[in-house]
């Protein structure tokens, strides 16, 4: 290399899933060779279902027009943020000026970068959950802010324990970054979490950026922590169409905040993109017009995947609770079940035996922080049949020699 990089690279490593896929793809080429049918992915929320089909047929239809090619708004059609304010009014409850309120995105990954540098300097200071999603502290870091993180428990259901917060020196604390319904824990948001959470961001001059991409998937009552009163006064929220409407790979979200908020956003994102291909955001129009009967289907057969999973866990000896929301099922991992040496996790141990033994990867949970050292996850991206084929798999290893809780799993079985 004839330069050296920035320090700021120093601070983070390249994201685990990227790192694992391409162990993984490793492993495929190695099974390959040897006849064996290559590795099941549970790792990844990453939707296997069809997006509704309007919006494939919007993009089919919007694509074939030669003036539909050309660079786009910063700020999007018109059409995209009456949609979104739309979307919000109609499930949330919430009104929102799509002329000044909303920012469409490419993906809300993205957000999560920008309103770091839209509002961060280097040593100011960003409340992160633990567990919770990577990126939240890797955009801290690479703006050179001092990560806090806040304690996520099991025994507090995975919500913020307030009393420990307040203790805390909040001094120079900008932002707090939260996720429900929760990623990866399954934890559920409730109006009296949202109230809470407004009113600590308001008390302490603290952002909220509650990131709220699950809220549909496995819950029947979607909420959204701008619809409590005074939230616009100390609250953002990210939202998206990967995960409701099985378009991950369209990269289609937003942002939702105040006036001002949002022209900070757009400040720093106007120098980092053109705006948004033109079919892609005349067909989320049509998504995002999705009724009822969309919701139903999609969590009926998350619902059926739930139980599968559960059927993994159980062969595993992980505990779990079989009422989580979210697209991914997260467990305990006992360490008689874990195998493996001792100097790791429990949950990293299992996640390798199974990877390397059975040909089937699920995520340890230490890669969303220390509390989720001793868990795993399960994605429920995956037909039931895969779901069916990974426990068979799983069920054939627990009968090879492993640590004792496993033996007498494949005894029972």
């Amino acid at each position: 290399m004839i330069i050296k990089p920035a320090r700021r690279t120093e601070s983070v490593q390249e994201y685990y899933f990227s790192r694992k896929l391409k162990e993984i793809a490793e492993m495929n080429a190695v099974r390959r060779e040897h006849g064996e049918e290559p590795v099941i992915n549970l790792g990844i929320g990453s939707p296997d279902g069809m997006p509704p089909m309007p919006a494939i047929d919007a993009l089919c239809a919007s694509a074939v027009q030669p003036g539909n090619h050309a660079y786009q708004s910063y700020v999007g059609l018109p059409e995209l943020r009456q949609a979104f304010a739309d979307w919000y009014e109609r499930w949330y409850g919430v009104v929102l000026d799509p002329k000044t309120e909303i920012q469409p995105l490419v993906g809300s990954k993205e957000a999560i970068l920008l309103i770091s540098l839209a509002f961060l300097d280097k040593g100011d200071k960003v409340l992160v959950p633990d567990p919770g999603y990577p990126t939240y502290s890797s955009a801290s870091k690479l703006v050179e802010a001092e990560i806090l993180t806040y304690n996520l428990r099991e025994d507090k259901g995975w919500q913020p324990d307030f009393e420990a917060l307040e203790a805390m020196d909040l001094t120079g604390v900008k932002i707090m970054w939260t996720n429900y319904p929760n990623m990866p824990t399954g934890a559920s948001a409730s109006e009296e979490l949202y109230s809470r959470l407004v009113d600590f961001g308001n008390r302490h001059g603290i952002m909220i950026c509650n990131d709220n991409p699950y809220s549909f998937i496995l819950n029947d009552r979607p909420l959204s922590i701008l619809a409590r009163p005074d939230a616009k006064a100390c609250c953002l929220e990210l939202n998206s169409l990967s995960k409701a409407h099985n378009m991950a790979g369209w990269r289609i979200g937003m942002v939702a905040a105040a006036p001002d908020v949002i022209s900070q956003i757009l400040k720093v994102k106007s120098q980092m993109d053109s705006g948004m291909f033109k079919p892609l955001q005349l067909a989320a129009v049509q998504a995002l017009a999705q009724g009822p009967e969309w919701f139903s289907e999609l969590n009926e057969e998350y619902r059926r995947r739930r139980v599968l999973a559960g059927e993994i866990f159980d062969l595993l000896g992980v505990e779990y609770d079989r009422n989580s929301s979210c697209m991914f099922l997260w467990g305990r991992v006992p360490s008689s079940v874990a195998g493996g040496s001792q100097e790791m996790s429990s949950g990293a141990r299992l996640s390798d035996r199974i990877l390397y033994d059975a040909g089937v990867f699920i995520t340890p949970g230490f890669i969303f922080g220390k509390n989720g050292e001793n868990h795993v996850r399960i994605s429920l991206c995956a037909k039931p049949e895969v779901l069916r084929q990974a426990a068979r798999r799983i069920r054939q290893v627990l009968c090879k020699p492993a640590a004792p809780g496993m033996q007498a799993k494949c005894l029972e079985d």
